[in-house]
């Protein structure tokens, strides 16, 4: 006979918060693939490409530091955005050590369809957008407690 765990078990699966959020960044993730395909953009090449269109020239290092991701995961996925023609990396004319990415014109060309991917994923979540608007800024506290918690 199996022992039944009581709903109360800290350690039952579906508590874990870290189960929950993983489940969920999966499945929104597979929301966007077929989406941002017909763009030629993974999802990691969206996020650049998000913060390009906001800022149009960043460093390699400060684009790094917006997607938190490390100097070896973004020299590959930077290559692969100038290689279909939607970004540039050129040395800082005023300092040699500085990569600098910026937008071409097919890379802000880009951006009119990147806009309709926003309302698509509100509409295949359906859920309301002040649902969403709140679960961002649960996540964004989350997020600033983990790095809290990580720091101490």
């Amino acid at each position: 006979m199996t022992d039944v765990i009581p709903q109360t078990d800290p350690l039952a699966l579906d508590r874990q918060v870290c189960f929950a959020l993983s489940i969920a960044s999966r499945s929104v993730l597979a929301i966007y693939r077929p989406l941002l395909q017909p763009l030629g953009l993974t999802h990691p090449q969206y996020l650049a490409m998000l913060a390009l269109w906001e800022h149009e020239r960043l460093s390699v290092k400060e684009l790094g530091e917006l997607l938190q991701l490390d100097p070896g995961t973004m020299s590959p996925l930077l290559k692969r955005l100038e290689a279909i023609g939607y970004v540039t990396r050129r040395r800082d004319v005023n300092d040699e050590r500085v990569l600098v990415v910026s937008l071409t014109q097919r890379g802000r060309a880009l951006r009119a369809e990147a806009e309709k991917i926003p309302p698509a994923i509100v509409e295949a979540l359906g859920m309301g957008l002040d649902e969403l608007q709140h679960l961002h800024a649960t996540l964004t506290r989350v997020i600033g407690a983990a790095r809290g918690a990580a720091a101490r």
